[in-house]
This record gives C-alpha cells, sequence and structure tokens, in this order.
C-alpha cells in the first residue's frame, strides 16, 4: 500500500513537470514506469498532420495532373484602327488627304490556355473556356509529355464561358480528370490551381476556397456577367484560363476563368481569382455535345432573393422561401402566363424553389418551349399557373432588355400613338387603384393622336369604345379589331373618370 502511494506522488510530479508515463510490462508480471517526453509526442502529432496533408495534396495532384492540357489557338480578330474616331469627320480626312474606309481590319493572332481531359459517354474530351477558343481556326494540344494533338470545338457556351474540344486521333492513352460536386465545397477547403500560367507548362498553385456563389462578376467583354463563381487565393495568372481548379480528393470541382487584378479605383488587387463551378459545366455538358450549343429557358422576370428590406416593403413574411418577382416583361412567358410584380415563386414542377439562384437554374435546365406549372404566393395566397418558357435572349441582346410585346397588336397600338402595361398591385397602390383592372399607359407617342386627345403617362384605361378593358390581352384584341376611326376610351385620372375621343 505504502509503495503504490509514492508511485502515485511520483506520477503526479512527472505529469506536472511535463513528462508523460507509460507502463510497461514484464515477463515477471512486474510493472515498470517509464517516460516518453511530451514534447517529443508532440511535434510527432504535428508531423504526422503535415505529413498526412502533403500526402493529400501530392495525390490530388498526381489524380489530376496527366489530364491537363496546353491549349494553343491561332485565331482571326477583327479591329479597329485607334485613329478612325479621331478622322471620323470627313473634312478631317479631307484635309489630311486620308482615304475613308470603313471596312473592319483583321489580324491572325496566337494565344494559349488551359483545359482538362475528361472521360463523357467512353469518349475523351477537354474541358476549356469559350473566350480561350473564341474564333479558332486552329487549336493544338500540348500533353503532359509533350507531345501535340490537333483539336476542334464541339461547342461552346458564351454564357457559362465554357467550351468542350474533340481531340484528333487515338485518345486511348491520355488520362481523364474526375468531375467532383461543387456544391459541396466550403470556404477554407483547399483548392489546387493546375495549368500553364504565361506559358510555365503544367504549373501548379495551391490556396484555399475564399468564397462561393459570387455573382454580378462583370465579363472581361463587358457585356453580361458571371454567375455563382467560386473565389480563390489559388494563384491564378494568363493562361491558367479553361484549367481545372482541383480539391484535396483529386476531383475538379471548377475551371479557372477570371483574374481580378484592379478594382473600379484602380487600386491593385491580389489573391482574387474565380473559377466556374463544375457543377454548372454539368449541367449543359450534354448539349454542348449533342447540338454545340445550350438553349436555356426564359421566364421573362427579374428576380430577388427576400431579403428583410424586400420582405418588409412587399408585406410578407422575412422568413419566406423563393424567389421575389421585382419585374415582369412585357410580351414574355411569366407576362403571358398571368405573374406579376411582388409574386413569391415557391414552385417549378416537382422543384422547390428557395431563393433566385434556383429559380434562374430550374428554368434554364427545363429548356425552350416546356410547359411548366409554377406555385407563387400572391397576397398571402398560393396560386397555380401554367407556363410555357421561351429561350432565353444573348447576352448582348439582354443589353437594356425590356421584353417583347407580340408583333400581331404592336401595329394596331401604334396606330393610336401609345404603349400601355399591366396594372401590378404595385402599380396599383402607386396609382391609388382598388383593383388592378385595365391597363396603364406607359408612354404617349409626340405628335400621335392619343397626344394630340391629351392623353398622359400614368393614366388609366378601363374601356374603349364601351368594352370593358381588364388587362393588356383584352386591350390588344380590341385595338386590333378597330375598324373606326373615332375611339372613345374610359379613363380613370386624378380619382375621376373621363371619356376622351382619339
Amino acid at each position: 500500500m505504502r509503495k503504490s502511494y509514492w508511485v502515485g506522488i511520483l506520477a503526479g510530479m512527472l505529469v506536472i513537470a511535463g513528462v508523460t508515463i507509460a507502463w510497461v510490462g514484464f515477463p515477471e508480471g512486474n510493472l515498470r514506469a517509464t517516460t516518453i517526453p511530451a514534447l517529443a509526442q508532440s511535434m510527432t502529432v504535428e508531423e504526422d498532420i503535415a505529413d498526412s496533408g502533403q500526402r493529400a495534396i501530392k495525390e490530388a495532384i498526381a489524380k489530376v495532373g496527366p489530364a491537363v492540357v496546353r491549349v494553343d489557338v491561332t485565331a482571326t480578330v477583327s479591329y479597329e484602327n485607334p485613329f478612325d474616331d479621331m478622322f471620323s469627320d470627313p473634312r478631317l480626312r479631307q484635309f489630311f488627304n486620308l482615304p475613308f474606309d470603313d471596312t473592319p481590319r483583321e489580324e491572325l493572332t496566337e494565344s494559349f490556355g488551359s483545359g482538362v481531359v475528361i472521360d463523357y459517354g467512353g469518349e475523351k474530351l477537354v474541358l476549356t473556356n469559350a473566350h480561350v477558343v473564341d474564333g479558332a481556326e486552329e487549336i493544338v494540344l500540348t500533353d503532359a509529355d509533350g507531345y501535340e494533338w490537333d483539336a476542334s470545338v464541339v461547342g461552346s457556351d458564351e454564357l457559362l464561358d465554357i467550351a468542350v474540344l474533340r481531340i484528333d486521333g487515338d485518345t486511348s492513352g491520355f488520362a481523364t480528370a474526375t468531375l467532383g460536386d461543387s456544391s459541396t465545397i466550403e470556404i477554407g477547403d483547399w483548392a489546387i490551381a493546375i495549368g500553364n500560367p504565361i506559358g510555365l507548362s503544367y504549373s501548379v498553385t495551391m490556396g484555399i476556397i475564399s468564397s462561393t456563389d459570387r455573382d454580378g462578376i462583370t465579363k472581361p467583354s463587358g457585356v453580361g456577367t458571371y454567375s455563382n463563381l467560386i473565389q480563390t487565393d489559388a494563384a491564378i495568372n494568363p493562361g491558367n484560363s479553361g484549367g481545372p481548379l482541383v480539391n484535396a480528393y483529386g476531383e475538379v470541382i471548377g475551371i479557372n476563368t477570371l483574374i481580378a487584378r484592379n478594382s473600379m479605383t484602380g487600386v491593385t488587387i491580389e489573391g482574387i481569382n474565380f473559377a466556374v463551378g463544375i457543377n454548372g459545366v454539368k449541367d449543359v455538358l450534354g448539349q454542348l455535345v449533342s447540338a454545340g450549343e445550350v438553349k436555356r429557358g426564359w421566364l421573362g422576370v427579374g428576380i430577388i432573393d427576400v431579403t428583410p428590406a424586400v420582405a418588409e416593403a412587399a408585406g410578407i413574411d422575412p422568413e419566406q422561401p423563393g424567389a421575389f418577382i421585382a419585374e415582369v416583361f412585357p410580351g414574355d412567358p411569366a407576362d403571358l402566363a398571368g405573374l406579376e410584380v411582388e409574386d413569391v415563386v415557391l414552385r417549378i414542377g416537382d422543384e422547390t424553389i428557395a431563393d433566385a439562384d434556383d429559380l434562374i437554374r430550374v428554368v434554364a435546365l427545363l429548356g425552350v418551349g416546356t410547359q411548366v406549372e409554377f406555385d407563387v404566393l400572391r397576397d398571402g395566397e398560393t396560386l397555380t399557373f401554367d407556363v410555357t418558357l421561351s429561350e432565353r435572349p444573348s447576352e448582348q441582346n439582354l443589353v437594356g432588355y425590356e421584353g417583347q410585346v407580340p408583333s400581331d397588336t404592336s401595329d394596331a397600338a401604334g396606330a393610336l400613338g401609345l404603349e400601355v402595361g399591366r396594372i401590378t398591385s404595385v402599380v396599383a397602390r402607386h396609382l391609388g387603384l382598388n383593383s388592378t383592372d385595365g391597363v396603364v399607359i406607359m408612354e404617349v407617342v409626340a405628335g400621335s393622336r392619343a397626344d394630340e386627345a391629351g392623353l398622359l403617362e400614368g393614366d388609366v384605361i378601363l374601356g374603349i369604345d364601351g368594352q370593358s378593358i381588364e388587362s393588356v390581352e383584352q386591350w390588344d384584341s380590341a385595338v386590333a379589331e378597330l375598324e373606326d376611326s373615332q375611339v372613345t376610351l374610359t379613363l380613370y385620372r386624378d380619382g375621376r373618370l373621363r371619356f376622351v375621343e382619339l
């Protein structure tokens, strides 16, 4: 008993001194105390952690690296002489004896980027950026072993900035990369970029995921914006475009596409780089391979998330999931189906809509011409609408986009010299109306019949030649059938009804 007592005291003193105790057995059945320095044990754990981390990174690089290729592109590009604008005045050209030639100039350019080989349906194809191969006349790939291969564009998507290339020749010897799941990445995860920065073949950099789902990033062309980008501080430079962003498991989670170097105020930026999430690429890969392009569904609305500020302004629950409709473009599918500003989209077909990104993704994937049910929340009531989706306009056409009005009614409406719009709940409140019946005058053409009759923007048309008007569709139909040169409109302005002849 006494011996056990002193052994316990000794053990306690050794622990206090920073020494750990291990009991070692002997054949005789006796126990002997031995000491292991705690510092040495701690160092071993840290070294093991560091070693395991390094092994994971090296293994990830080994899995994807052999599938990365350099992409050299020869293309013809058009450009304008910088002095053309300066001497655009014919008098200046005559004074300086300069010939007038507005023919677009073209020149042959060479550029390079990166790509990654994947297996799709048993065929080995290359993923890269659309801007890397834009206008390509010749594409040459260089594999990890230094061999060169001719390639051609299978399909390209400007919106996502993704292109698929087909390799000419026997591709059986090519390594392929595994595509991961970009929806599972988290801030702080390791990120590895592999590519050919500034022409340095097979270069590897590492960092972390800095952010996910970055939206509204303006494209270098100035036309359109990126959405759902992955932000990383893994070093990316010109030449990395089109190369893979890889996780610690050796899976491709993104395609490197954009580098931030300067802010709007000219401040130098470092460590802010972006990649297209691989899930978005997988969504359109089938269309790119089979059709060479991506045709996305289009609803024709401007949408935002239900934020506390939006909820307060619209009088809805701030915890309400869904996509809030902030704008409805006239003549587009949402407008034709009866959706309105301040509707909250809750469901599309079998898909529950949690936010604006959900709506964009689901509508795009449903495709052109799809007829689908929309559940929306309006004034506390859930309503269902049948919507037939159209095709999403191009990035260029979306600049200043205002919707499309059916062509068979535009001439008739133009004859009166006014343009009308739907009375949404927002418009009704603004005008002090008790209902959304009728149409509101959006524009009056100067010098037109409507202008001469004194009609104003904001006037509400409730009837035409004694026929009640409750919607834009009824207005279009009534105007299209007009035969008499004289028309009597029933108007509501400043709380009073008026009858105006045109």
